[in-house]
């Protein structure tokens, strides 16, 4: 994925702290938040670097994770909408998880949910030949075929799950606790209201609750600005509450939003087109925090490179990390052995890594990298605070075809740290990077 991240170094230099888009390496619309547990999901798209402006192509899902907000896990695509007739189409989506059990509501000219024991699947469709929990001919609000898109769910307090979706529509369902079928008839809201959605209702809603109070975000207009509505119920009636996040802020024809609470704070995901390649079909995620107004309502919330400036918790280097764990790279790439196995790869002199607020504890004495195919004299600089900051080791890489543990000794060094792996050699494609960890 070298294309994407060449010339970023120049859009970072102009921000004093980058760290939006959370992923530098593939372009990632639809961002969709799940907590479970310590862990964030973020589930995205994916827009294939082949698109051009005029057409999507979106074959399959991504995810990442992360417990700090900072650093950012790339895992292999999770799944792909060949199967339900659509190889291009695989549209936003929102996982949902309950009782064990990871739900996937995705959309593709209707909504299938797959299920799976794993947050990274492999997925399976339990609906059978039925294939879709909701199909197109199940509505006709807005008198298109594509109406049927861009699910989001909401397990609320007392257990009840709601589904909404709709595109120049907004529909919503009670779903039974199979968390595959529904009760009920299917909900049809007034979009044209605008006392509950002001002057338009275009699509892409979200919605979350906080207290008593039901918010739901949605984007409308072209170039798209999200707006937001609260109720008292999760089935409305809805009360306009304004404009949540101005299209073309900082650039994107589209928005697609989701908010979640995360270790006591709340943060808002958006779709922008944040990367040098970017245009209206190669959409990026980025995260910010923010906080609710006084009287419980929603703030208007700017785009921000800065992204999150501090981390909920320090990244421990003492036990395994993945190569792939980053808070902002400059010309690497991520490649995929098979579902389980990722890693760093398309790596060239001057790419680096960052991972920030690293806890070194009282200091560290040696590092260890798990690499492949290290070309002879190829290296990793471990350096500190800065891309060309202190050097505190350097790790040869060169090694065979074969994964390969190697080592080396570090300056001691205690605190919290950003910590850069800066890679050096002559040629391209110096190795493969799978994860890392310092001992004491």
């Amino acid at each position: 994925m070298k294309p994407i991240c060449v010339s970023f170094m120049l859009i970072a230099a102009s921000v004093a702290v980058a760290q939006n888009p959370i992923s530098q390496t593939e372009f990632t619309p639809d961002p969709a938040p799940l907590v479970v547990g310590d862990t964030l999901y973020l589930y995205t798209g994916h827009d294939d670097i082949s698109a051009d402006p005029d057409n999507f192509v979106m074959r399959d899902y991504l995810c990442f994770t992360t417990t700090d907000m900072v650093n950012w896990t790339h895992h292999a695509p999770i799944f792909n909408n060949e199967g339900f007739g659509t190889r291009d189409c695989a549209y936003a989506a929102q996982m949902a998880y309950r009782d064990g059990k990871y739900y996937y509501y995705t959309s593709t000219f209707g909504i299938p949910v797959l299920v799976s024991d794993s947050p990274y699947g492999p997925f399976t469709n339990p609906l059978g030949d039925r294939n879709f929990l909701i199909y197109s001919e199940d509505t006709d609000y807005s008198g298109h075929g594509w109406e049927d898109i861009d699910p989001t769910v909401l397990i609320d307090d007392d257990g009840q799950a709601y589904l909404y979706w709709g595109n120049n529509a907004l529909y919503a369902v009670r779903l039974n606790d199979d968390m595959i079928s529904y009760d009920g008839e299917i909900q049809v809201f007034d979009i044209k209201d605008k006392a509950a959605f002001g002057d338009d209702y275009e699509e892409a809603p979200w919605l979350a609750r906080r207290g008593d109070k039901y918010y739901l975000a949605y984007a409308a207009h072209c170039p798209e600005d999200t707006y937001w509505a609260w109720a008292d119920s999760p089935l409305g009636p809805w009360t306009y509450g304004g404009e949540l996040m101005r299209a073309f802020e900082h650039g994107g024809m589209g928005n697609h939003t989701g908010m979640c609470e995360y270790k006591g704070r709340w943060y808002f995901f958006y779709m922008d087109e944040g990367l040098p390649t970017s245009h209206s079909k190669h959409r990026t995620t980025s995260v910010v925090p923010f906080e609710f107004n006084a009287d419980g309502s929603l703030p208007y919330i700017h785009h921000d490179k800065r992204g999150v400036l501090r981390s909920v918790s320090p990244l421990n280097p003492y036990v395994r990390q993945q190569g792939e764990t980053i808070a902002w790279e400059e010309g690497v790439g991520i490649g995929y052995d098979n579902i389980h196995c990722v890693y760093v790869n398309d790596i060239d002199p001057g790419d680096y890594i960052k991972v920030r607020e690293v806890d070194f504890g009282d200091g560290a004495s040696k590092f260890t990298a798990r690499v492949r195919g290290g070309k002879p004299g190829s290296r990793i600089e471990i350096r500190l605070d800065a891309v060309n900051g202190e050097l505190i080791g350097t790790l040869d890489t060169a090694c065979g075809t074969d994964w390969a543990e190697k080592r080396c000794k570090i300056k001691k060094r205690d605190g919290i740290h950003d910590l850069y792996f800066v890679f050096a050699g002559a040629g391209d494609n110096l190795l493969e990077f799978d994860s890392w960890q310092f001992s004491r």
